[in-house]
């Protein structure tokens, strides 16, 4: 029993302390804009991508060759909350136009509640918390628990349908990002 203790605790620790060395190897937003010639960071957009658990951060605005910016995107961030349990929180105008027209298609929703959807799309910029395809979603912190959890090498979605990062990271894209901010996510 003691050997399968001590195994289990020197599993814990051998894993947190190498999600610590993984964090301390990443660029801050600050040293990458100058490591790329950057003084300042306009128009940003956010890429993120499901199946590799990443979210990148980049400029609309192609300022010279190569720079890699794409501007495109499928949601934008319309309401901004920096006092939210999750430390902070973009939220995301999701569902939008085309993922209610996909639910009334496949018959999910009514055409009642379509119409209600897009007048909250185009009229309020953030859909309600509460629609038939659910809603609230966005990129936060992680937390009061962000120390311990930043430093899990392993992802585990926890979050229902939104997308999170350290508080480290939401610190740094908040300082960036505004309301109207194109994300896409892959």
């Amino acid at each position: 029993m003691v050997y399968f203790s001590g195994g289990i605790i020197l599993f814990l620790a051998g894993t947190i302390v190498y999600g610590i060395i993984l964090n301390l190897r990443e660029d801050s937003l600050t040293e990458s804009l100058k490591e790329k010639g950057y003084e300042k960071f306009e128009n940003p957009n956010i890429i993120i991508e499901r199946k590799l658990f990443s979210l990148h951060l980049i400029s609309a605005s192609k300022t010279k060759a190569e720079d890699k910016a794409t501007p495109v995107g499928e949601y934008a961030i319309c309401d901004v909350d920096s006092n939210n349990q999750y430390h902070k929180f973009l939220k995301l105008n999701y569902p939008n136009v085309s993922d209610a027209s996909e639910a009334l298609r496949k018959g999910w929703i009514t055409q009642k509640q379509f119409q209600q959807l897009k007048f909250e799309f185009y009229y309020e910029g953030c859909p309600k918390a509460n629609t038939m395809l659910g809603g609230n979603l966005g990129i936060h912190g992680i937390g009061k628990f962000d120390y311990i959890l930043k430093n899990l090498p392993f992802v585990y979605n926890w979050t229902n349908g939104s997308i999170s990062v350290s508080n480290e990271a939401i610190d740094e894209i908040f300082s960036v990002v505004q309301k109207g901010t194109k994300v896409v996510i892959k």
